[in-house]
């Protein structure tokens, strides 16, 4: 399961609006063949490990990070291949939650003989899964809001400028941060004072580039086009990038947008990236801009998931 576990991280950002997933089948005699799942139309996790193990499939045990489908979407139900290849077990990470498995893959896998259980590491694959599993469950995606600052709480300098904050191997984690995601949102007043591209740029680049989405309307010649350019507030935006399958959604500001979406209480995960940079006043521009907390008594509080240093910069991931 750890292995499949891995293969499903290794595709997540290229999968929407299907979850990723992972998939190992072991044979009687201890061979490993593995599957993930492919972009949509493509093959699911247990058919593509299926396929990779042939006719050794049969009698062996299949490894699945999420309970494997049971009905005709794009493709054809896992649960069909599994059964057609011969397994003998299989053993299930977690219940899928959409409304058109929920079970029923494990009831369709059990009703013809095959013995399975579910929960093994189940609380770890839900974490990873979590986008996903919001997603079915409430229409909208993961919201990750990404923020770079000094030590004293600044994103730029009095004159707007603030490249760079953080140094190469915090940007280089940023770009891993986009290529999970799904979209990226900017307002357009970020688009129209710093131009940006909106895009993953790693070596080797990833197969799929984040949708790109900007809150008012870009420059007809801005970087950031084509773009999906939308108005409203936060839970109307998400919304809508709910019904096109975003499962993941990178919000990188500026501090306005930043602020709004932190303000409506529809965040689940910060990532701050923090410089050993001092701006030294008042006047830079700061991470989070509009009316906070009148009193401490109404301060936000998350919860500290990972700290990890990257060059001379820190990464603070913190859970709403």
């Amino acid at each position: 399961m750890a292995r499949a576990r891995a293969l499903a991280t290794s595709v997540q950002g290229s999968t929407a609006p299907n979850p990723w997933v992972g998939s190992v089948v072991v044979t009687t005699e201890g061979q490993c063949f593995e599957g993930a799942t492919a972009p949509p139309g493509g093959r699911h996790a247990e058919v593509a490990a299926l396929a990779a193990a042939g006719t050794a499939a049969a009698g062996a045990t299949l490894y699945s990070t999420l309970e494997p489908c049971a009905h005709t979407g794009r493709t054809g139900p896992c649960t069909d291949a599994i059964v057609a290849a011969g397994i003998a077990r299989v053993v299930v990470g977690i219940v899928d939650p959409d409304p058109l498995v929920a079970g029923r893959g494990v009831a369709a896998l059990e009703a013809a003989g095959i013995e399975v259980s579910v929960g093994l590491d189940g609380d770890e694959i839900a974490d990873e899964l979590a986008p996903y599993l919001k997603h079915r469950r409430t229409g909208r995606p993961w919201v990750v809001l990404k923020l770079a600052q000094t030590l004293d709480g600044r994103t730029a300098a009095p004159d707007g400028s603030s490249r760079w904050i953080t140094g190469d191997e915090a940007r280089r984690d940023a770009h891993r941060l986009r290529a999970r995601s799904d979209a990226l949102l900017v307002g357009a007043g970020t688009v129209r004072a710093d131009d940006p591209a909106l895009t993953v740029r790693l070596d080797p680049p990833p197969d799929r580039q984040p949708l790109r989405v900007v809150l008012g309307s870009a420059p007809a010649d801005a970087r950031a086009r084509p773009a999906l350019e939308l108005e409203g507030e936060p839970a109307e935006v998400l919304d809508e990038l709910g019904r096109r399958g975003v499962l993941q959604l990178l919000v990188e500001g500026g501090p306005r947008v930043a602020h709004d979406f932190h303000a409506a209480g529809v965040v689940d995960r910060y990532v701050f990236y923090v410089a050993p940079a001092l701006l030294g006043g008042d006047d830079g521009h700061p991470v989070l801009r509009g009316p906070g907390a009148p009193t401490m008594a109404d301060v936000w509080r998350g919860r500290v998931v990972s700290v990890a240093q990257l060059g001379d910069d820190l990464r603070v991931e913190v859970a709403a």
